[in-house]
């Protein structure tokens, strides 16, 4: 069904479409090329929401050639109007005679609809094309929109033997500066970055991205049951950070507000922050992505109630012992047969250390 050609070309778009890794949220990562007669002719990407499609990038790129060529685009072309007009309209109207789109856009606005309007209109489409490769590089927008909630990636670094952080809290720095700046690089491309009060107590954190270029940073998540954050903690510093409890405490939330802080409770049945809720809402508010850098017992509850998909996982060469804080906060197992298995993603070296991806079995 596709050429030696195509896979070319549709390789180029996704290529282009990585560029906007860091910056394209809440909108997808798209690329596009446009061919005619053999030749690039035109090629762009999403570069910022709100900001022109990849569509009209290399549509304008390519001027008057684009009539009677064939683009290859990462994501079926939009037939809605959003922030800027449908893409659909705009390679209607340059007359373009083929539509290769590597996936179908999971957006119900969208979902197949782009592609019938470019059929009825005379275009050929297809699409399939490399649709692995573009459902990687968009899988929290595929999260959010399909399941309302968004792909979160929970990052941790330890020592060979599991452990994160000495009995009293010292986690700093279990990892060398490679690793460090390598999960900088994974903060960067999400739209969250969420922690716990414990992590913002023992360490203190930023938790903005700092080894990377980037003109974007991620919105900072704190789960914080009883607001006990501290007024001088250094996340309160510049930014936008969201404050998420569950026990009213007006000067608490107060004296957070008056820091900056936006002050959320979601409370379950416990008392304790809904995990769950508290990820709906940032899929509510067009978050796709959420990198998680937290303490064991967090981790630990955020795996139990089934809502981490991916893990970052760094081992650095050193032994901690039995007495450090391991990874996650989980109850004993009766039985082996109940583990939770893990799909190995990415295993490579890092500096010093090792990174491993894994996703949830």
């Amino acid at each position: 069904m596709f050429s030696a050609a195509d896979h070319e070309h549709m390789a180029r778009a996704l290529r282009l479409a990585e560029r906007g890794l860091f910056t394209t949220s809440p909108n997808p990562r798209v690329g596009c090329v446009l061919v005619k007669d053999g030749a690039v002719v035109g090629e762009g990407w999403h570069e910022r929401a709100g900001e022109a499609h990849a569509e009209v990038h290399a549509l304008r790129a390519a001027g008057a050639a684009a009539a009677g060529a064939t683009a290859y685009v990462t994501l079926e072309p939009c037939n809605h109007h959003g922030r800027t007009p449908p893409c659909v309209d705009a390679l209607i109207a340059a007359g373009v005679a083929r539509v290769v789109a590597a996936m179908a856009d999971p957006n119900p606005l969208v979902a197949g609809q782009g592609l019938a309007r470019l059929a009825a209109a005379g275009i050929a489409t297809a699409s399939g094309l490399l649709e692995n490769e573009a459902h990687e590089l968009n899988v929290g927008f595929v999260a959010r929109m399909t399941r309302g909630r968004p792909w979160l990636r929970l990052k941790v670094a330890a020592s060979l033997d599991g452990r994160t952080a000495l009995e009293n809290g010292e986690s700093q720095w279990i990892t060398g500066a490679e690793a460090r700046r390598d999960g900088h690089r994974w903060r960067a491309r999400a739209c969250a970055v969420l922690t716990g009060v414990g992590t913002v107590r023992d360490d203190d954190p930023r938790l903005t991205v700092r080894d990377v270029d980037t003109t974007r940073q991620p919105l900072r998540v704190v789960v914080d049951s009883r607001l006990e954050t501290p007024p001088t903690a250094r996340i309160l510093d510049g930014g936008k950070v969201l404050l998420i409890g569950a026990v009213a405490d007006a000067a608490r939330a107060a004296a957070l507000s008056a820091r900056g802080a936006e002050v959320l409770l979601l409370p379950d049945a416990a008392g304790k922050v809904d995990l769950a809720a508290a990820l709906a809402e940032l899929a509510r508010r067009g978050i796709n992505e959420v990198h998680a850098e937290a303490g064991f017992r967090l981790n630990g509850s955020l795996l139990r109630e089934g809502l981490v998909d991916e893990l970052l996982l760094y081992l650095a060469p050193s032994l901690i012992g039995d007495a450090a804080r391991g990874l996650f906060a989980l109850p004993a197992l009766a039985s082996l047969a109940d583990k939770r298995t893990l799909q190995w993603r990415d295993v490579r070296r890092i500096g010093a250390d090792l990174r491993i991806v894994a996703r949830l079995g």
